[in-house]
């Protein structure tokens, strides 16, 4: 489904708006769904752990503290996320190989872009609540995002006609 943030929040005015901080990298660049929450630092195995698995419906969303010091997403683990049907990956973090992830069918924001990829300590915490932007995304909550922005809600939306 295509989404379009501002017509949300014009139908929706009660949606918590994340602060403006994200790109977009992945080649849907309108996405949403329930939230599934990773939070790690400069350690993705969680994230390695979870794109194997069903994301049909759900957007991941990476609290990686804002690091600016390694990517937390690259194309590898972005192919496998897009091939067991997740909506979207939100980084609040870097990514790299920026070049394929436009090419991959899947909706990726994050901050930046960086090449280090993260050691693999086993290191995360998955589905507990994660605060930035001035937002607090909950596990079971829906998030949508395009290139205008980043939105949470406690419930499911509709696209107004």
């Amino acid at each position: 489904m295509h989404y379009v943030t501002p017509d949300l929040c014009d139908a929706y005015p009660d949606v918590a708006v994340v602060e403006p901080m994200f790109s977009n990298f992945g080649g849907h660049d309108s996405f949403g769904g329930e939230i599934v929450t990773v939070k790690c630092f400069e350690d993705n195995s969680v994230v390695k752990e979870l794109v194997e698995e069903d994301g049909t419906g759900k957007v991941m969303v990476v609290d990686g503290g804002g690091s600016m010091r390694r990517a937390l997403l690259g194309d590898m683990l972005a192919e496998k996320a897009a091939n067991n049907g997740w909506e979207g990956i939100i980084v609040y973090g870097c990514v790299r190989d920026v070049d394929v992830l436009i090419q991959t069918a899947l909706g990726i924001q994050a901050l930046a872009s960086h090449p280090m990829k993260t050691e693999k300590r086993g290191i995360g915490d998955r589905n507990v609540p994660v605060t930035f932007g001035g937002v607090t995304f909950r596990p079971g909550e829906y998030v949508y995002a395009d290139n205008n922005g980043v939105i949470v809600s406690p419930v499911a939306l509709k696209m107004p006609e």
